[in-house]
C-alpha cells in the first residue's frame, strides 16, 4: 500500500469503496489520487503559496504518489524528493516529473532520505498510514537541515464527505501531541482547507 492516501477519494467511494476495497494496483491509486475535483477542496495552488518557498530549498513529498503534490512543488523548490513505498507510482509521477524531482523508492518505516538535507519535510494525507510513527519522525528530524520544517495536511477527526472513515484519522490535537513527544513544536497553523487541518512543526532548538 503506498504512502500516499488513497482514502480520501470522491464521496462515493471514500467511505465504501476504499474502506473495504482498497485499491489494487498503482493506475487504480493514479485513477484515484488525480481525480479532478481533488482541486476544489485541495486548493494545491493556495497550499504551495502558504508554504512560502523561496525557490532555494529542498523539499521532500513523503508519500507524493502520482506526483499530485510534488510537480507542484518543483516549481518553486530548488530540488523535490518525491518519496512513496509503491514504486508502481513512482513510475507513473516521473512521466510528467520536472526534471529537478527525484523519486525515492521508501519503506515503511524510513524515508530513506540524506540526512541534513531537507529544507522542507511535506506530509499530505500520509501519517494517518504510518503505524510507529514517533519512530518515523525521529528518521524525519535527522534528516532536516538546522531550521528545517515539517508541514502536515490531514483530515479533521469527523464524518465528513471526503476522506477516510473517522477511525483512520488522526486528531490535530493528537497530531501536535505526538510531534511535541518526538521533540517538535508548532510554528504556524492555516485554516483556508475545508476537510483537512495544516500544521507547521519545527524541531524544539
Amino acid at each position: 500500500m503506498a504512502l500516499c492516501a488513497a482514502s480520501w477519494v470522491l464521496p462515493s467511494l471514500a467511505q465504501t469503496e476504499h474502506q473495504h476495497h482498497p485499491p489494487q494496483s498503482a493506475a487504480e491509486y493514479a485513477r484515484i489520487l488525480d481525480d479532478p475535483e481533488r482541486d476544489g477542496w485541495q486548493k494545491p495552488h493556495e497550499v504551495i503559496l502558504a508554504l512560502k518557498l523561496s525557490g532555494q530549498e529542498t523539499v521532500a513529498d513523503i508519500g507524493s504518489g502520482t506526483g499530485y503534490f510534488a510537480n507542484r512543488l518543483a516549481r518553486h523548490a530548488r530540488r523535490v524528493f518525491a518519496v512513496d513505498i509503491d514504486a508502481g507510482l513512482l513510475a507513473i509521477s516521473l512521466k510528467t516529473a520536472p526534471g529537478n524531482v527525484t523519486p525515492v523508492l521508501a519503506s515503511p518505516d524510513n524515508p530513506r532520505l540524506p540526512e541534513s538535507a531537507i529544507d522542507l519535510v511535506f506530509f499530505c494525507d500520509v501519517l494517518h498510514h504510518i503505524e510507529n510513527r514517533g519512530a518515523y519522525l525521529e528518521k524525519v528530524k535527522h534528516v532536516l537541515k538546522p531550521g528545517g520544517r515539517v508541514v502536515v495536511i490531514d483530515f479533521h477527526k469527523r464524518e465528513m464527505k471526503i476522506g477516510p472513515p473517522s477511525e483512520m484519522k488522526i486528531d490535530r490535537a493528537e497530531m501536535v501531541r505526538e510531534f511535541g513527544q518526538a521533540g517538535f513544536r508548532l510554528i504556524e497553523e492555516q485554516g483556508f482547507l475545508p476537510y483537512q487541518y495544516f500544521v507547521m512543526f519545527s524541531p524544539v532548538p
